[in-house]
């Protein structure tokens, strides 16, 4: 997790890894009107619109992963600047 600064309402980004064998890389947590949810990383198409590179499936999952997202990052666990996962 690498807590991001001035970058609007963009707080960090997220490296998420499945059973040691699947990582999804740049998932944001963003700070909106109802407080912190997490994004998903996205690819912009030629027509400008933003879609979604990977995704969970059902909507329990996306909970469940934002839960846990947003838990951590709530309990400080962030590295400090300059470090790489």
């Amino acid at each position: 997790m690498r807590k991001v600064e001035d970058e609007g309402k963009l707080r960090a980004y997220v490296t998420v890894t499945f059973d040691n064998c699947f990582v999804v890389h740049n998932v944001k947590i963003i700070e909106g009107q109802n407080g912190l949810f997490i994004a998903m990383p996205s690819r912009k198409t030629a027509n400008g619109e933003y879609k979604d590179v990977a995704h969970p499936i059902s909507p329990e999952f996306r909970s469940e992963l934002q839960t846990k997202i947003i838990d951590e990052y709530n309990a400080g666990h962030i590295e400090s600047a300059g470090s790489e996962e």
